[in-house]
């Protein structure tokens, strides 16, 4: 089988070998065990990073595509230009290809959405990474791929992989998942000590969306009432130097570190040390720092995004927070905190690459 690969993740060659986002690639590769060719139609980047990960597979190919945006008057007046060009290569991989995979939502993935009502007979699999909730407020595009591909007329013999359980879905739609560790990983959780010096961590890109300033307040604002605590934020972005600023203004560097990017074990380390997660995320598809840290017992403490509530049960695995919350309401109450880590881990570990794995497999087979 020949298996295509639509998404707006951009590559790096290095070496005969291709590489991309880590946690995109570890995914993938369960997916390229069981085909036997492989064409990625995506954009090109010069840039590796600790962050990257290389596919294993021996007859892989990256069609390179030219990065577009459709945000601005300029940026759309350039993809005018470049998109018939995107659109010829998109179409020639899937004419040849016996399996489609769509990456949305993104800008590759409308331009495929739209490629892929022309081969209906084609078996098509589309994981959406986004918030699949029918009332969020998104981009157009978001909503127009969406709507395409909740529309079984023009999106034919294919199954659409979304995040959480939303009611009134056409048949394709299918709760699905992601996983960052096999079950051979699995090792007893740390029991923690919620009665002293509390320690936090952030995990994502630095920026605006992700709110990691709020993250850095809502821990000064714990150790100014007298608690004590720090803070670890992991992750590279655009924020990065108003973080520093405000931290040095502000006098935290004693109990807030920037660690930058860090490999998957250092993560897993921080996550297995930590007693809470902080993700005040204003948007998510389902957040894998908050299914990884609750795999370790660091408990999440998230916004009310996305599958997010389905994810900590409403409140029972984790806590979901407002514009009010405060730590200080939560961190006395030990033994409910040691009750909502054990409560967490299970549920997390109930999704696994291993299982991930058997459900690709099904999908494609």
């Amino acid at each position: 089988m020949k298996f295509c690969i639509i998404t707006h993740t951009k590559h790096h060659l290095s070496n005969n070998e291709m590489f991309a986002y880590a946690p995109y690639v570890r995914e993938m590769n369960l997916w390229l065990k069981h085909v036997d060719e492989v064409e990625i139609v995506a954009p090109k980047t010069q840039n590796n990073s600790l962050i990257f990960k290389a596919y294993k597979h021996d007859d892989i190919k990256l069609t390179e595509v030219d990065s577009f945006s459709l945000l601005g008057i300029l940026a759309c007046f350039k993809t005018l230009f470049i998109l018939p060009k995107v659109l010829y290569k998109i179409y020639k991989a899937m004419k040849q290809a016996g399996h489609i995979h769509l990456r949305c939502p993104g800008n590759m993935g409308l331009l495929g959405c739209i490629v892929q009502i022309l081969f209906p007979d084609t078996p098509k699999t589309v994981k959406y990474a986004g918030n699949w909730n029918p009332n969020a407020k998104q981009p157009w595009s978001y909503k127009l791929q969406k709507r395409i591909l909740s529309n079984t007329t023009l999106t034919k013999n294919c199954s659409v992989l979304v995040y959480g359980e939303w009611p009134k879905q056409t048949k394709n739609i299918k709760t699905f998942f992601t996983a960052t560790y096999f079950e051979i990983e699995k090792e007893p959780i740390k029991e923690r000590d919620y009665s002293n010096t509390l320690k936090f961590v952030f995990v994502g890109t630095l920026f605006k969306g992700k709110q990691p300033l709020r993250a850095i307040q809502l821990v000064e604002d714990l150790v100014k009432s007298g608690r004590e605590a720090s803070l670890e934020i992991y992750g590279e972005g655009d924020q990065r130097d108003s973080l520093v600023k405000y931290i040095k203004l502000k006098h935290l560097s004693d109990y807030i570190i920037l660690k930058g990017n860090q490999s998957a074990e250092v993560i897993k380390n921080a996550y297995n040390t930590s007693h809470f997660l902080i993700l005040p995320s204003k948007s998510e598809g389902w957040p894998k720092v908050v299914a990884e840290a609750m795999f370790w017992g660091c408990i999440p403490i998230t916004t009310p995004v996305s599958c997010v509530p389905w994810m900590l049960d409403y409140g029972k695995r984790g806590f979901i927070i407002d514009s009010k919350f405060k730590l200080e309401s939560i961190v006395e109450n030990t033994k409910h905190l040691k009750n909502m880590s054990h409560l967490a881990s299970a549920w997390s570990r109930t999704y696994t690459l291993d299982k991930l794995e058997l459900e690709i497999k099904k999908l494609l087979f």
